[in-house]
């Protein structure tokens, strides 16, 4: 069963009502979709954060609003990072028997035992879109890196398999490999350096995710 939000219509649009808005507790929203039209709401902040706790990113909330219950999914949001506040939601209405797309983080489970002998685990891709019925749609995708060898990578072909959703990346995107222990740069005071590379850098490197603000 979704989990309950309340919702309040709004009327007035102006900048300074927003902030009167967001001053007295309650974020600027907007609900549209599958049989909704695009409708200005507002909701609690507090009962927003208590309801993204209990769903995750990508459940489903039952949006109340003008006496009637809709099915919704977070759609996308923005948040002040300085004040770590949400500023704007969107909720998208979704029908429960038809598929969406939606966005799902990559969690990596598990010390890669490349890693422990001394390689650096890199990390290209940290979200996938997949395609499902809302209620199919995962909180996150694990990838069990624990038997991941220095020069292994782990693929989306890889994983395909174990979930019963579809994932719109090629079967060859890499998801993680271990990169080869870098050699050690030897540095002899008043000396010559010792032929070598100059890197030292081991452990976990990754690449940042390019995601907005609205995909936290």
């Amino acid at each position: 069963m979704a989990t309950v939000l309340k919702a309040e219509k709004r009327n007035d649009f102006k900048g300074s009502t927003l902030t009167q808005i967001r001053t007295s507790g309650e974020i600027p929203a907007v609900v549209y979709g599958y049989q909704v039209e695009s409708t200005p709401i507002k909701v609690n902040s507090i009962e927003f954060i208590k309801t993204i706790r209990e769903t995750g990113r990508n459940g489903i909330i039952s949006l109340d609003f003008e006496g009637s219950k809709q099915n919704v999914v977070l759609s996308d949001f923005q948040k002040d990072h300085l004040k770590d506040e949400v500023t704007h939601i969107d909720f998208l209405a979704v029908n429960m028997n038809s598929e969406i797309d939606a966005d799902v983080r990559i969690e990596l489970n598990g010390e890669a035992a490349g890693v422990k002998d001394g390689g650096v685990l890199q990390q290209p891709l940290h979200q996938v879109s997949v395609t499902a019925k809302p209620n199919d749609i995962p909180e996150s995708i694990q990838v069990d890196i624990a038997n991941l060898q220095v020069g292994e990578v782990v693929t989306i072909g890889d994983i395909r398999s174990q979930y019963n959703v579809q994932i719109n990346e090629e079967d060859e995107r890499t998801i993680a490999s271990i990169l080869a222990p870098r050699q050690e740069e030897e540095i002899s005071s008043g000396e010559e350096q010792e032929p070598g590379q100059p890197d030292n850098e081991e452990g976990r490197e990754t690449e940042a995710s390019e995601e907005s603000d609205t995909k936290e």
